[in-house]
């Protein structure tokens, strides 16, 4: 089971803070091309983070029955 957090505007996109998802194996990529079929994110910029570290969209990276994914707002600087 893969859980995945949402923040921000993608939050209010989804209209959910998280959801558990289950697969076996399923690369980020793939996780996220479902995400926006599901929920068509269009024009919404965020960032994605497995397990509290920063990774690129297009990463190859096989998600792990416990991986954490969330989808993070654009950070602001200050």
């Amino acid at each position: 089971m893969i859980e995945i957090k949402y923040f921000g505007a993608v939050a209010e996109k989804t209209k959910c803070e998280f959801e558990k998802v289950f697969f076996s194996e399923i690369s980020l990529k793939e996780l996220l091309q479902d995400l926006e079929e599901k929920y068509q994110f269009e024009s919404l910029s965020f960032s994605v983070a497995v397990n509290q570290k920063i990774v690129p969209k297009a990463t190859d990276y096989t998600l792990q029955t416990s991986d954490i994914v969330a989808l993070l707002p654009p950070f602001a600087g200050g």
